[in-house]
This record gives C-alpha cells, structure tokens and sequence, in this order.
C-alpha cells in the first residue's frame, strides 16, 4: 500500500478519507448517476475506474495540466470577464 499525502498548505486540494476532493468527484458523480439511472453497481465501478486512471495521469504531468488541455480544446473555466480565444494559435503584432 502506498503512503497518502496529507496536505501541509493551504492551497492543497481538502481530501476526504483517502482521495482528494477532484479525485473523489468521479465516484460520486458515478453514484449519482447510478441511483438516477437504478445502476448503481456499474456506475459506481465505472467512477473508480475513472478514478484510477485520472491518478495515473495526474501522476504523469505537472498540476494544471488538465486545465490547459481543456482551454485548448475550447473549454473555458475562468472568472475573467475576457479571455484570449483558444482557437486563434498566432497572434500577429
């Protein structure tokens, strides 16, 4: 069994028992479904499946790489009230 990390800073993700708070959102969202959809064994497997492969990949590559994927294919999660397009690649002078 590998250690879990206990968040020494402020700006650490709170964590509930044993995942962080974005890792737990995939078991509950599955949980949620399930109960919506009456298949709450599947759902919730599918949500740790989810889990574990966003641990992987969180594992891999630097924290807010996931954001800067999802501005990049077009999702903007910002409380500005203007952004850059993420369509337009070159800005030209």
């Amino acid at each position: 069994m590998t250690p879990v990390k206990i968040p020494r800073r402020v700006d650490d993700p709170p964590h509930l028992l044993l995942w962080s708070a974005d890792e737990l959102a995939p078991i509950l969202l599955g949980l949620f479904f399930g109960v919506m959809l009456k298949k709450v064994g599947i759902m919730l497997l599918l949500g740790f499946a989810l889990t574990s492969v966003y641990k992987r990949f969180r594992q891999h590559y630097p924290d807010g790489y996931l954001l800067h994927m999802l501005y990049w294919a077009g999702f903007m999660f910002s409380k500005a009230k203007s952004m850059k397009n993420p369509y337009v690649r070159r800005y030209l002078p």
